[in-house]
């Protein structure tokens, strides 16, 4: 269902009302019964999940699956399963610059990602808010496919090289956008975690260059761009992430929001960053709701805030512990 995102951000900024946007899809798969190896190769059941997550939880956006080797297992990469945690790539496709140069750009659809963007379609037609879809970052890519160490190597001493593979992993990933668009999502939410291993100056030069070409095919008042960095961010690599023009950054528990929000102008959404395993998943309900209740506080000067997971959570994390963190939602939202 097409939304007015564009308007949704500024009634965001212009309340006082908290909103959260966690990244929340990996819990659902316990909560219907299934196994990671089943919902990361079903885009059905991926739907499902998301949609059991919906009934209970009072998420403002929803946001997709955050599957980091859908995009590389398109391009050839070998994929692990497992019945316990999300997939991930086992080995490189490529070492060279001749082996760079020979690799393919497959179409949309090839691998799985077929199934997220059917899984996108249904969440469109079927749930009753905005949604993301998630895919990740050039950079990020690319280092699945070279490998991340090589990748870092390749840029630093290979700069033409690396720029080979990131022309190559950008231009699928604008026309994965675009996909995502055409089924029907509010938005992508773009996870590009390597990207904060980055100095400023190189993540400027590989990682967003890259992003901005991705964030102007798609972004409107209709199609929103969340950016997602993991590294500490609050304060070298802002201005970098900024360049890119997402509607909103998100930022991972290494960073420190109050910092970054200082940086950061009134008209982006800021989101992050509950720690997704050292609270949500290995802290009691009431660490968790502490934690959330703090960070609150620690942002109330700042109205382009969303209350966030870090980054995406991860199986075993307990009913409880998700309540908790909407309660304290909840709560803060009473006393404003």
């Amino acid at each position: 269902m097409r939304r007015n995102m564009k308007q949704m951000v500024r009634d965001i900024i212009g309340s006082p009302r908290r909103r959260a946007v966690p990244v929340l899809t990996s819990p659902g798969i316990e909560w219907i019964g299934a196994k990671p190896r089943e919902v990361f190769q079903n885009g059905a059941l991926q739907f499902q999940c998301i949609e059991a997550l919906a009934a209970e939880t009072p998420s403002d956006i929803l946001v997709t699956f955050m599957d980091l080797s859908v995009e590389a297992e398109a391009f050839g990469a070998p994929v692990c399963y497992s019945d316990h945690e999300n997939p991930t790539i086992s080995g490189k496709i490529v070492s060279s610059a001749e082996e760079i140069a020979a690799l393919p750009v497959p179409e949309i659809g090839a691998g799985r990602t077929g199934e997220v963007l059917r899984c996108a379609e249904l969440c469109s037609q079927r749930l009753d808010r905005p949604v993301l879809g998630g895919m990740i970052g050039p950079f990020s890519l690319a280092g699945r496919l070279a490998d991340m160490t090589e990748m870092m190597i390749l840029a630093a001493a290979e700069p033409e090289t690396a720029m080979a593979l990131l022309e190559k992993s950008s231009e699928f990933l604008g026309k994965y956008a675009v996909a995502l668009r055409e089924a029907g999502v509010n938005g992508i939410f773009i996870a590009e975690p390597a990207a904060g291993l980055l100095s400023p100056e190189m993540c400027a030069q590989f990682s967003a260059v890259y992003l901005q070409r991705i964030v102007a095919a798609v972004q409107d008042d209709e199609f929103m761009v969340v950016l997602h960095n993991c590294g500490n961010a609050a304060g070298a690599q802002i201005p970098e992430l900024l360049s890119v023009g997402a509607a909103a950054l998100h930022l991972g528990n290494a960073t420190d929001l109050v910092k970054a929000g200082a940086l950061i102008p009134r008209d982006v959404l800021l989101m992050g960053n509950v720690d997704p395993v050292g609270v949500l998943k290995e802290g009691s309900p009431e660490m968790v709701y502490t934690r959330t209740s703090e960070l609150l506080r620690e942002m109330a000067d700042y109205p382009n805030y969303v209350l966030s997971t870090g980054c995406d959570v991860p199986p075993g994390v307990s009913r409880a512990n998700i309540q908790a963190f909407f309660r304290a939602l909840e709560d803060y939202n009473q006393s404003v």
